[in-house]
């Protein structure tokens, strides 16, 4: 069972570092190379990620350059930016590329909130759905007399706690996010 316990806490944690990892490539105002993630290059005919091409750092609080090792990837870069769903436009000076992140309006901020807290709900229900499996097989085992009755009762209090944890971290994580949006 504790085997189970461990299987269990494990994929509800993926769940809540794959909710991390959306929440940073969330565009809210502030510069942040975790936006690029989601865009690859036609590098000599493999798409590759922009960080693997070139130096991607923070200028200023909200402007981003990118700096290719290799120049002639340079519009390359900037082609896939454009064709990427990110909404900035980038600046190619012929050396650097820069992308500068708009101000949000208040209305954009509602947007975006919206969008974290529906994150937070897909991610909840992932946990309930991982919660649910775990049951599953507890009363699988008991079924198959692995386990008594008293060890079923026990070990579906321990996913409870499991799940609750895990659903309390989310609801950290999207309020922090929220927050975060919000006060930009």
């Amino acid at each position: 069972m504790k085997e189970l316990y461990a299987n269990t806490k494990e994929k509800m944690g993926k769940t809540i570092d794959v909710l991390r990892r959306d929440y940073g490539a969330i565009r809210a105002g502030r510069a942040n190379a975790a936006v690029l993630d989601k865009v690859t290059v036609d590098y000599y005919g493999t798409p590759t990620p922009i960080n693997q091409l070139a130096s991607v750092s923070v200028a200023e609080a909200r402007i981003l350059t990118i700096q290719p090792w290799d120049k002639s990837v340079l519009n390359a870069i900037e082609k896939a930016i454009q064709a990427s769903d990110i909404g900035i436009n980038p600046q190619n000076d012929g050396v650097v590329i820069r992308l500068t992140f708009p101000k949000l309006t208040e209305e954009n901020r509602k947007v975006i909130v919206k969008d974290v807290s529906k994150m937070a709900e897909d991610s909840k229900v992932a946990v309930r759905s991982i919660r649910r499996d775990a049951m599953d097989k507890l009363k699988k085992m008991q079924k198959a007399s692995e386990i008594t009755e008293d060890d079923l009762k026990n070990g579906e209090e321990e996913i409870q706690k499991i799940t609750d944890n895990h659903i309390k971290e989310i609801d950290k994580i999207a309020s922090a996010k929220e927050k975060e949006v919000m006060e930009i």
